[in-house]
């Protein structure tokens, strides 16, 4: 049976050049990156080399990179790391949003449980954050404001630069879930209102366990693991030098076919919603999320009368990967916290299903996978 890739906002397949740039270091180092010896500075070259390819690639200082495993440790050592640091000045307040990953979620309100205040913001039915609302809830104690660039379930797109420019003339140091838009949407750190960043490697064609966390060069951030010395004392542990390579490769491809893939994978999206609307009928979907301000490969769906999970059950025995929300939490199926928090009706949102496109996919094979949608879908309908 054939079978469809359309979940690509959970992880990405790993490029085969990634692979190779792993495998290059997995045959010919064996030093570790800390060790004084020839092998170690054989690692440390690679090592540093990398970091140097992301730093120009993003637009900062190399010195102000901390590699990590991913884009959950990115988040935690960004908000708890600034969030503790920034207790020792008094300040003890931090805003987010309600739909951020719950790597954000939960991680903030893991420091409210150690006695930071949190305010979490509204979203309006489009799933954006009002810049206004951000401003309006700093008070003399805030110290971190964290929302993300574009959110994983919807791709909707957040006000960053304007919510970056209220941080930085209130003193107040910001943090952007960046993991979904690395190659999609155009980061310049060196203009871009931010003070810290998390990336991941996973969603951009490159390996699962390693990611990125940018450190403006005045933000105050404590380690939350120990052990070494390692990314300059802010994140203890040896670095996985092969996957970081590979990270690397991985977001030099991605920012460098960036614009070809925006058209691409937008073309993809709007094949794929035209493509359900005729085989399923216009009237019985719903399209989640800002019409515009969006990712290009990212469709949130609700298809009316027919429950998230009899969708995805059926969509796995056809051969086709989609997701209720969160790769982290869809296991669950439990309605998502994201359509929630827009507002959407009962409906809707005990119907929604994510699409999410990448390398790999065609044209074609969207046609044939939402013919087999529409069987399926009018066959349950029959049945109602």
């Amino acid at each position: 049976m054939a079978r469809f890739y359309f979940d690509h906002a959970a992880t990405t397949p790993l490029h085969p050049e990634v692979a190779e740039a792993m495998m290059e270091v997995y045959r010919d180092t064996t030093g570790n990156a800390s060790s004084t010896h020839s092998f170690g500075r054989d690692a440390r070259l690679l090592l540093n080399r990398a970091r140097d390819k992301v730093a120009a690639l993003l637009g900062c200082s190399p010195s102000q990179l901390v590699f990590t495993s991913g884009g959950t440790e990115s988040d935690n050592l960004a908000i708890m790391g600034t969030a503790r640091a920034m207790r020792k000045r008094g300040k003890t307040h931090i805003i987010t949003s309600a739909v951020e990953h719950h790597a954000v979620l939960h991680t903030c309100e893991a420091m409210e449980s150690e006695g930071f205040r949190l305010t979490v913001l509204p979203v309006d039915a489009f799933g954006r954050v009002s810049a206004a609302d951000v401003e309006a809830a700093i008070g003399p104690d805030t110290g971190l404001i964290t929302i993300m660039y574009a959110n994983n379930e919807t791709g909707t797109i957040q006000p960053i630069e304007e919510i970056g420019a209220i941080a930085r003339a209130h003193g107040v140091w910001f943090h952007v879930d960046a993991v979904q838009v690395l190659g999609k949407v155009a980061i310049d750190l060196r203009t871009l209102p931010v003070d810290l960043m998390s990336f991941s490697a996973h969603k951009v064609n490159g390996p699962v366990g390693v990611g990125a966390l940018f450190v403006g060069g005045q933000v105050p951030i404590e380690p939350i693991m120990h052990g070494g010395l390692q990314e300059r004392k802010r994140r203890s542990g040896t670095e996985n030098v092969a996957g970081i390579a590979g990270l690397a490769r991985a977001f030099e491809l991605s920012v460098k076919t960036m614009q070809e893939k925006k058209l691409f994978l937008d073309e993809l999206r709007l094949k794929w919603i035209d493509s359900l609307q005729k085989a399923a009928g216009q009237q019985q979907l719903e399209i989640n999320g800002h019409e515009s301000l969006r990712l290009p490969n990212i469709v949130n769906i609700s298809f009316i009368g027919i429950d998230t999970e009899t969708m995805l059950m059926n969509l796995d025995m056809e051969g086709i990967a989609a997701s209720s929300g969160s790769a982290c939490t869809a296991g669950a199926l439990e309605p998502s916290h994201v359509l929630r928090a827009m507002g959407i009706s009962e409906e809707r949102l005990s119907s929604a299903v994510r699409f999410s496109f990448g390398l790999g996919n065609t044209l074609e094979e969207l046609e044939i996978a939402a013919q087999k949608v529409g069987t399926f879908l009018n066959r349950i309908r029959s049945t109602v």
